[in-house]
């Protein structure tokens, strides 16, 4: 079937030279057969024949980039392209390549040890040496990759290298930090270029990736590569979110601005965040109850802690919620007043009445307690909160970008609309949010302020 001196990488080329693309599909079947009812060095050279393989939109873009971006939905064959660049850089003479990853695991499971990672697109023949202890691969040749994760944006600061593969950027915690540190690394060789695989995000990096000049755009959704998809996902998975907000993102690599009449958009909560605060003059635990009995599957007890400080401004400590008893969510928000030296608990009282002041007071009788009402819907209690936001006014506690303790908040929040809340169930870290930044700053009328005055009303309904 092929003259004996041929290596595996050799045999790979000469297979590579067919255009599977243009062979109709009898023809593809037949050399299918062919192949794979060949030795194991012959089924390799055809598993590990990229070019024969790949579609049109897997191959690298010709011309003159610095970045690559692989936008595409799931399954569509990102980290596989991602990691054939990276196979092919390597045999065009490239010495040192990040790879990046959102965590470490993710480097080695995913770009490294995964189906379509480093180890198993490389023949035998050129396949390099995983040395986890050192997290690097190695070429036979002398070249080497290195893992990194967004965890750890600091580790990026002093090595070099004249090629990157940054995966799922998307979902990197601490996204700009990392990419500014793998820019400045990215200086050896006449040519330093990046590939970057991700399920798109409407975040500020990625948008401006797709302005810049120096970027070749790569889109694609997960029907693309439907034929070597699972069936079961195709029909529980795909079926499913189709024709969803989330299914436009994940599954048509769309970049969705924020919801339409967001009160919180990306910007303005990236805007938000700080690392430290000043001394603070108040602290409140707001707490929002749900029905559920923590047994059952219902919606969490919201619990959030907010503090105001000297300088005026309002300061969003933690998120505690939680999904326990009465019992458990009443001992929780115990325990946040504690830890934040708190003066004052605000809790709704629409679930449960005066049991709610009971709940918490059985944990610790002495606990300042105070009940408010929800007397209108949630969107129209959280609009003068979205307020002090655009003025500046609120800012979130992130000590450390790399694991962001408010996430969740952050995305119930960026879900919220002046038409009603568009994520899944009910928003109850937002609920107790708006009801600490009301106690805290709203709970005097400013003139002419509709929302404020609004707010004040609400909070007056108290016990």
């Amino acid at each position: 079937m092929r003259p004996p001196q041929l290596t595996t990488p050799e045999l790979r080329n000469v297979i590579e030279r067919l255009s599977r693309s243009s062979l109709p599909l009898n023809q593809q079947k037949a050399i299918e057969t062919l192949f794979l009812g060949g030795d194991d060095q012959v089924r390799e050279a055809y598993r590990c024949a990229w070019q024969y393989h790949a579609r049109r939109e897997q191959y690298r873009p010709e011309g003159n980039w610095r970045y690559w971006l692989i936008l595409a939905g799931r399954g569509f064959g990102k980290t596989r392209a991602g990691a054939e660049w990276v196979r092919a850089q390597v045999q065009l003479g490239r010495k040192r390549i990040a790879l990046v990853a959102p965590t470490a695991a993710d480097a080695r499971d995913v770009m490294v040890e995964g189906e379509s990672g480093l180890l198993n697109i490389c023949a035998r023949d050129e396949r390099p040496v995983f040395q986890p202890s050192r997290r690097r691969l190695v070429w036979p040749h002398g070249a080497k990759a290195f893992l990194y994760s967004a965890q750890e944006p600091e580790r990026l600061r002093g090595p070099q290298h004249d090629a990157a593969w940054a995966d799922e950027l998307a979902a990197w915690a601490n996204m700009q930090a990392t990419w500014d540190q793998l820019q400045f690394g990215l200086r050896l060789g006449p040519d330093p270029r990046l590939v970057a695989t991700t399920t798109p995000k409407p975040l500020p990096l990625i948008k401006t990736l797709l302005s810049d000049a120096d970027t070749k755009v790569t889109r694609g959704s997960t029907y693309d590569n439907a034929e070597h998809l699972s069936p079961a996902f195709i029909s529980r998975i795909v079926r499913r979110y189709e024709g969803s907000r989330l299914g436009r993102q994940e599954l048509h690599a769309e970049v969705l601005d924020d919801a339409p009449g967001a009160l919180w958009t990306y910007e303005t909560l990236i805007k938000s965040r700080v690392a430290k605060t000043p001394d603070l003059v108040r602290v409140v635990v707001a707490v929002d109850p749900s029905g559920s009995t923590g047994a059952d599957e219902g919606d969490a007890q919201g619990i959030v802690v907010a503090g105001l400080g000297a300088d005026g401004m309002a300061y969003v400590l933690a998120d505690r919620t939680c999904r326990l008893s009465p019992e458990g969510w009443g001992r929780r928000a115990i325990e946040a007043f504690d830890d934040f030296g708190a003066d004052r608990i605000v809790a709704e009282k629409n679930f449960g009445g005066d049991m709610v002041r009971a709940i918490i007071q059985t944990v610790r009788k002495t606990a300042p307690v105070t009940l408010v009402s929800a007397s209108r819907g949630k969107m129209v209690r959280a609009e003068p909160v979205s307020a002090l936001y655009e003025q500046g006014r609120v800012k979130h506690l992130i000590p450390d970008p790399a694991d962001n303790p408010l996430a969740e908040l952050e995305h119930e929040m960026s879900r919220a609309t002046s038409n009603g809340y568009l994520g899944d169930g009910s928003p109850n870290r937002l609920d107790a949010l708006v009801w600490a930044l009301t106690e805290l700053m709203l709970g005097e009328p400013v003139k002419g302020g509709g929302y404020v005055e609004l707010a004040r009303r609400e909070i007056a309904d108290r016990m």
